[in-house]
């Protein structure tokens, strides 16, 4: 049965990298539990592509095995602080990724 990426990661969060990208880590308890995850392969740009509707060639996604970790980082459609942004410090995008299932 698929588990919800919030239920296997100890981290999962979104954060300003300058003000015109967000990036996003997700990080797990154990090298273990991410090799299962990277395995899948549900992690890649082709994804936050998806939930984030951007082209997938500017979506940057570093894998860190030794830290058990992702990295993706976007472009915001909007400057933060920008009028009309509504996340000034990016903090609330990882939203989305909570409810991905991976098939482990």
């Amino acid at each position: 049965m698929p588990k919800k990426l919030a239920e296997l990661a100890k981290i999962l969060r979104s954060k300003n990298a300058g003000a015109f990208v967000v990036t996003f880590d997700i990080m797990f308890a154990n090298r273990e539990v991410f090799d299962e995850v990277q395995a899948t392969g549900v992690i890649n740009a082709g994804l936050f592509a998806r939930l984030y509707s951007v082209p997938e060639e500017q979506c940057q996604l570093v894998e860190f095995p030794l830290a058990a970790a992702f990295k993706c980082s976007i472009p915001r459609p909007i400057p933060a602080g920008d009028v009309g942004d509504t996340d000034v410090y990016g903090c609330q995008w990882h939203g989305p990724l909570l409810g991905v299932e991976i098939p482990i």
